[in-house]
């Protein structure tokens, strides 16, 4: 059994009348990339500021490495790298004495110091522009810059919120790349994000909470078994009627059929052999049909369902 890097027990953060946690509740363990879900309000940037004790709050305890998180708990602090959603760098400052600096705060030992500051600029691929100040550097290349900064230091537990927000496609996939080779290389991840993909890409665990409380928890694969729908099917007819629609609808394990634009969309709770009994029926009534499209449904089918909310609609 791998070791409680993160416990979270029974977390509750009041702001006069609003609740932002519930009786919270977490467990993460040593060496995986915890994705943490929820629409915005549900508790979770509460949840890492409180994580940090950056926040104090009302009831329960957080501990991490086995440790209770304080304040003035640095020993666990040093071991803890933050990336958050707003780029803070220096702007006075170039791409080496940013990196630099934020590694001073954990790093005295000049030698030391110099060799991990090289390797984290070599890790986000940011080479060519050591000299260069923030200003300078585009929006992908600057999210990179943060990211060394908050991991030159080597820590064991690394938390990235968005990390990737506002990023060109090239420079997000070195992002998730690099997300994922430093924890190879050994470290926990907390990762939070509106791409619902990049969840589905890197991460081996997630929670969605709402509300400020743990809704669901599992691999993507166990939080998919959890709604109902389990495969939709999309086929391209030019028309079927009312009636042939209703027999589409009396198969088995149908849970929804609809014709609209040219497109029959049938939703299935269960079942084998779905896609193979619909062409059946679509051949036997001679509907002309085109292409076939067989889907499983996604986290974002699993986040609405859970939460009744789209994810990036907030």
């Amino acid at each position: 059994m791998p070791e409680t890097v993160v416990k979270i027990e029974n977390l509750v953060k009041r702001y006069k009348e609003l609740i932002a946690l519930d009786h919270f509740s977490l467990e993460i363990f040593d060496g995986e990339i915890f994705g943490l879900l929820g629409p915005n309000g549900s508790g979770k940037t509460t949840t890492i500021n409180c994580l940090l004790s950056l926040l104090a709050f009302n009831k329960g305890s957080i501990e991490i490495f086995g440790e209770k998180m304080k304040p003035d708990n640095y020993n666990i602090k040093r071991q803890i790298g933050i990336i958050m959603q707003n780029v803070a760098v220096i702007n006075e400052l170039t791409v080496y004495e940013n990196i630099d600096y934020f590694c001073g705060l954990y790093i005295r030992d000049k030698e030391q110091r110099k060799k991990c500051v090289q390797e984290a600029i070599e890790f986000v691929g940011l080479e060519d522009f050591a000299k260069f100040r923030p200003k300078k550097l585009s929006g992908g290349l600057l999210r990179r810059l943060n990211i060394a900064c908050g991991i030159a230091h080597k820590p064991k537990l690394i938390i990235l919120d968005e990390p990737t927000v506002a990023v060109d496609p090239q420079s997000r996939n070195k992002i998730l790349e690099g997300i994922v080779e430093l924890n190879r290389r050994g470290a926990t991840v907390i990762y939070t994000s509106h791409y619902m993909e990049e969840v589905e890409q890197i991460c081996t665990q997630i929670a969605i909470m709402d509300k400020g409380r743990q809704i669901a928890i599992g691999t993507k694969e166990e939080l998919k078994k959890q709604i109902k729908d389990t495969e939709k099917i999309t086929v391209e007819v030019m028309d079927i009627s009312d009636e042939q629609l209703c027999m589409v609808r009396e198969l088995p394990h149908i849970g929804e059929a609809v014709f609209q634009g040219g497109k029959l969309c049938v939703k299935y709770h269960g079942g084998k052999h779905n896609l193979i009994r619909l062409l059946t029926l679509l051949q036997e009534q001679e509907i002309k049909f085109g292409r076939v499209f067989s889907e499983e449904p996604t986290l974002n089918d699993v986040f609405l369902e859970i939460t009744g909310k789209q994810l990036r609609d907030n």
